[in-house]
Order: C-alpha cells, then structure tokens, then sequence
C-alpha cells in the first residue's frame, strides 16, 4: 500500500522552462494542435500496459470494464479533459515519469534541436509527449490513481514555471486525467468541433475507443428495437407502436384494410457515444479477411474520394521489420487531373505526418493510401532519415511489392491489367525514370497501345519494327556491312508514336494506307519516358509519326530541283518567311496536299521548354526547323508550281501552310482568326 501525502509537497524543476518554451512554440507553430496527438496516446499506451497486466494475472478488470479514452471540452471554464482508464500511477510514479522523465528529456530535446526549429527538421513529435501540454494551456492538473491495490490518488499542478505541487487527489477509478486550463491564443481547442477536427486527424486508427463530449451539455437520445438492447443502455422509456395500416384496392376493385408495417416494442434511450477511433483499421487485418467492398469503404472513408479505386496492395510483413498498410491506385479520368496523392504515415496506430518521401518512394507518391511502420525511428531529422539504412530497406521494400503486384497481375490476368493500364502507365512510368531497380522489374510489362487499340509489350513493339525494317534493308551485302561496321553506329530500331489521335489522323490515317503501325502516347510524362527507354537501351529511339517523312509513304519520284526551286521561293515570299524548309515530295495518298514535319530532337525540346515555362525562348536556337512538306500530286499543289503569278497563289499558299500546321497542333489566336476569315472568303468566292 503507497503512503498518502500528507501534505503538499513543492518540487523544483531543473529546467529552465521559460529557456525552452520559444524553441518549443516555433517548432509546434504550424501543427501546434500536436498535444492532441501525444496526450492520447500516452493514454493509449497506459491502457496497453493495464492490458498486458491483465494477461500476466497481476491485474483483474473490473466487472464491465472497457477500455476507452474521453475527451471533455468545456468552453465556459476554457479546459479540455483526457481521461484514460489505464494503470494510473503512484505518487513517486508522478514524479518519476512526468517530473523527471518529461522535463529531463525536454532537456534533451533542447541541446539536440536548439538549432533546428523548423518544422522539416523532424517527422514525429514523439518524446515530449505530456510536457506538449504546456504549450497551449497555462496550467496543468493531473489526477491519477494506480491499478495497485490500496494505493492512494495523486493531485499534480503545475503553472508552466520551474515549480509543481504534488498532494493527495479524490480519483475513485484506476486510471488518469489530465486537465489543460488554456491560454488565450489556445482558445480554439475547447471548442467542440474544433478538437473533433483535430481528433480525427491524429487518432481516427488508435488502438482504444475515443470519445469526444462537451461538458454540461444536453442529454441526447435515440429509439431503437427493443431487440437492439444492451446491457450498458440507458433506458429512459418504452415505447409500444402500433401496427400500421392503410386502405387499399384490390385486384377485384374492392378496398380493404392492408398492414403496411407491424406492430413493435421500441425503446428510447440515452445515445450512445460514437468512438472517433477505428481500433482494429483494415490494413491491420490479413489480406485474406478483407473483402473487396471493405477495401473501398476505407477508402472512401480516409481519403473522402468517392471515385472507386483501380486496385489496392495490401502490405503485410513481419520480418525483418514490421510494416503494415494498404496502397490505393486511384482512378484518374483525365490527364488534366492531378495525380498527387496521399500516403499517410502511422507509427502504431498513431498518425505521424502524410507523404514522407524518405519512407515513401517518391514516385508512389502519387497512390493513396496508409503505411503503419512501428519499427520506424522517430524524433530525428528527414537528413537522418536520408541516410538511415533500416529506412532505405523500407523504401525499397514497398517499391518491391508494389512492382511483385503489378508484374504479377499482368502474368496472371492479363485482362484486368489492360483494362487498368491507361489510368496507372504515369505512375509506373513515372517509378521506372526514378528508381532503376524497379524499371528493371517492370521494363518487360510495360504496355503500349497502338492504332488499333491493342496493347504491346516494348519486346512486341521492337520485334515489329525490326521486321519492317529488315524488309526494306535486305538489298545491302553484308560485305558492305561488314566493310562498314567498325565506322557505323549500332543501328536503331525505330517506334514511331502520335500524341494525339485527332489531331493527328492525317498522319495516321497515311500510316495505315502503309501498311505501317504506331504506338499512342499522350500523356504529359511520356516525352520524359521515352527519353529514359532509350538511355536505357541504345539501338531504340522513338519518333513522332510527323517527325520523318519514311519511305513507305512515298509513291515515286520526287519533283525536280526546279520546281522544288519554285515553289520553295513561292511559299516562303507569300507567308513572308525567309527561312522556311521546304519539301516537295511526291505522296502515295494523292488526297495530301501538304505535311508539316518537325524533328523529334526539336520536338522534344519544345516540350521541355513548355514544361519549363520557357516560352520566351527561340526554339530554333537549338536547331530543326519546321520543315513544310508539299505533295506534288496534289492539284492544289501542281497548279502553284504551274501558276505562280495567279491572283489566287497567296491565298492557296496560306490556306495549304495553316492546314498543315493544324494537323501537328493548334494555330496561335491571331493565326486562327486569319484562317477563319481567310476560309470564309474562299467560300464566298466559290458561291460567285
């Protein structure tokens, strides 16, 4: 049995409190509603402990007993309560654990993080945990009573300075409470919706029932079954309703009393409390336990999407570390949505921060979902975490799965990776160009869909077009070849893609009149991609399908150096531009009358110039114009090179130059609004 208190007794803390507060308060300025999160879960961890008594046979619960954590609010006195029923503590418990322990280690944190106060210095806030209290209430009581039999309740205070009082409590309950008499800055916290707001941000998955309750507040109620009824209601009345009737017609057309709803016994009773905690959350379960409507109700319920999820990966591992979580891939309908994601950190339950990338790969990122990592070090700086081996295993360890998943589905089914494909390609394309080992894993199932909508393997891509390749380079020796090989570059297999079908069904439309096939890549990551596929390997390289003019598309002889002469000085005196290229080329679809080709290197340096907002600069200073291709079997096309001096040629150079530009993408507004006129005047004109 503890010996009571006499009397008051006053300590001193060694600390020098006022010296640490300023750290403390810059640290928590932006999350300063942290307390929250530490104050429950030091109740959490005292129930755990009870718990575990319990077990060993030292502790017996009372009849009833179940584990929970309230948190009271009361506005008029400006307090906020945390309640726990776990295994309180002793007098000299109080002045070990809170008095010593707490201050002592706020010493700790003040040498170790006296020169880091900013908020990306650290991830977790653990290790101050009761001593938070301070930074947003101007005292603090604790009311405790241990689990060990005859001990005597505990009253502690303490105003914030370097001294506290300690003396017997009236406690009646095993367990503890802490009491924050707020600041004034603090005030926000005693307000009801407020602490709900901050409840459910940090304790929504600990392992005790939370409640939450304003003091003095309205009894409310609610009517069940009397079926319904548990042992630990509240019966305020019962409730007998009557069977519910109503006339009807018949089939014969005749009325007749009808029981819409029978007679039951229903019961009014105190409401009962909702627990704002989930203690056994999903990704705590085996896979195998989980059904598919329970992983999308979690999802819906954490992230508050209501677009149903592509899949999930359900991450389960006990050794070498425990980590537990589930990783949603989100569905995405344009490429105008945004992909940022939201992964969110758990120590034990207890929420630690969203998106850590030293824990995360960067590229998953873009999923959704939680991680709940109890081996995890905490308190440490991100650039600690950086070099942290055991860390570097986790990040790479989630990679792994998550690759295990993906090369699995497409093995196994196929089907449902295709169907998935166009929605989750930027987040594998994205985890390829940023960690190598996971490009090695998923470089075979990688998926590429082609004009006719069916879906290829970069193997299947390359086999393709090596084939059309070797067809058409079968006439060179291979003494030539062997002659040549030590001076010529390893040939490259060529894959040529569009970027978008629309646009570019002119292109498209002569690719298939040859016999020729392209891949579609449309999204904004994959110029990048395809940049890192051929770093990768360096007999592949991709071209846009406007990019080169290939010889499939040809139908004979090119016109001749006059007439190319003419109608190059015609087109460029007409659109006022000196510098144009052009090519006069003779086409197989005789319906073409004009390209425009760009250069894949200049192509792609646009796109990063676009992606840098450098528009400002002159593409051409890198190098590869425009080059405008004119087909000389077209009629347009022979009447200019017969008819240079017409009235009509400005207007036919003009009309040929926009259609071709429009086929590789949008006019600038001043440039549409001259072919917008300029077409109605032609139509105008053909009405005379």
């Amino acid at each position: 049995m503890s010996e009571p208190i006499s009397n008051t007794e006053r300590g001193g803390i060694s600390v020098q409190i006022e010296h640490i507060f300023p750290i403390i308060k810059k640290w928590l300025y932006s999350d300063h509603d942290i307390f929250v999160r530490e104050l429950v879960s030091n109740g959490c961890d005292a129930i755990t402990k009870l718990k575990k008594l319990e077990v060993m046979g030292e502790y017996s619960f009372p009849e009833n007993y179940k584990p929970a954590i309230q948190v009271t609010v009361d506005s008029e006195k400006k307090t906020l309560k945390f309640t726990d029923n776990g295994i309180g503590m002793t007098a000299d418990e109080v002045e070990e654990y809170i008095t010593q322990i707490a201050f002592s280690g706020a010493t700790e944190f003040l040498e170790k993080y006296k020169d880091k106060t900013t908020d990306d210095q650290m991830i977790g806030h653990f290790g101050l945990g009761f001593y938070s209290a301070f930074m947003v209430a101007d005292e603090v009581h604790i009311d405790t009573l241990s689990y060990k039999e005859g001990s005597v309740p505990v009253h502690w205070t303490c105003d914030g300075g370097t001294e506290y009082d300690i003396q017997d409590g009236n406690k009646d309950t095993v367990g503890t409470e802490i009491t924050l008499f707020l600041n004034e800055e603090s005030l926000e916290f005693c307000n009801e919706y407020r602490m709900r707001e901050v409840l459910e941000k940090y304790c929504s998955f600990m392992p005790v029932n939370i409640y939450l309750a304003k003091e003095n507040a309205e009894q409310e109620y609610e009517t069940i079954d009397e079926a319904d009824l548990r042992d630990d209601d509240v019966v305020v009345e019962h409730i007998h309703e009557e069977a519910k009737t109503e006339e009807k017609e018949n089939d014969k057309g005749e009325k007749e009393i009808v029981e819409i709803s029978p007679a039951r016994d229903r019961v009014k009773i105190n409401k009962r409390p909702v627990s704002l905690s989930d203690p056994q959350p999903l990704w705590m379960k085996h896979p195998n336990e989980c059904t598919d409507e329970e992983y999308k109700e979690f999802y819906r319920k954490v992230f508050m999407d209501y677009k149903e999820p592509l899949f999930w990966i359900h991450l389960n591992m006990d050794y070498p570390f425990n980590l537990k979580g589930i990783l949603y891939f989100p569905k995405i309908n344009t490429e105008y949505d945004s992909i940022e994601g939201t992964i969110k950190l758990y120590n034990n339950q207890v929420f630690i921060a969203d998106n850590i990338k030293e824990v995360i790969p960067e590229f998953l990122l873009l999923l959704k979902g939680v991680i709940d990592c109890p081996d995890l070090p905490l308190n440490v700086s991100r650039s600690a975490l950086q070099n942290d081996g055991f860390v570097q295993k986790i990040s790479e360890y989630i990679a792994k799965k998550v690759a295990d998943k993906l090369t699995g589905m497409c093995k196994t089914d196929r089907e449902a990776y295709e169907k998935y494909w166009d929605d989750i390609s930027p987040f594998i394309k994205f985890g390829c160009i940023k960690d190598s080992k996971f490009a090695d894993k998923l470089h075979d199932y990688i998926l590429f869909k082609d004009l006719d909508n069916k879906y290829l393997t970069l193997k299947d891509c390359i086999e393709a077009n090596k084939k059309e390749e070797a067809e058409h380079t079968e006439e060179e020796t291979q003494e030539n070849a062997e002659e040549n090989k030590d001076e010529k570059e390893p040939e490259k297999t060529t894959v040529f893609y569009v970027t978008d079908p629309v646009q570019q069904s002119q292109y498209i439309n002569m690719f298939k009149e040859a016999g020729k096939n392209a891949v579609i890549l449309s999204h904004n990551i994959d110029t990048a991609f395809i940049s890192h596929l051929e770093q990768r390997d360096q007999t592949l390289q991709f071209k846009r399908i406007d990019a080169d003019l290939t010889e499939e598309l040809k139908g004979g002889d090119a016109a001749d150096d006059d007439t190319a002469k003419t109608l190059t000085e015609l087109f460029r005196k007409n659109l006022n531009k000196e510098k144009l290229e052009v090519k006069v080329e003779s086409l197989k679809n005789e319906a073409v009358s004009a390209m425009m080709m760009l250069s894949e290197e200049s192509r792609r340096m646009q796109d990063m110039m676009k992606m840098y907002n450098m528009y400002g600069m002159d593409p051409g200073m890198f190098g590869g114009q425009e080059t405008l291709v004119l087909n000389i079997n077209h009629p347009l096309v022979k009447f200019l090179a017969e008819n240079q001096e017409s009235e009509h040629a400005a207007v036919i150079c003009e009309q040929l130059y926009d259609l071709a530009k429009l086929q590789n993408g949008p006019l600038d507004a001043e440039a549409m609004t001259r072919f917008v006129t300029r077409s109605n005047e032609i139509m105008v004109a053909l009405t005379k």
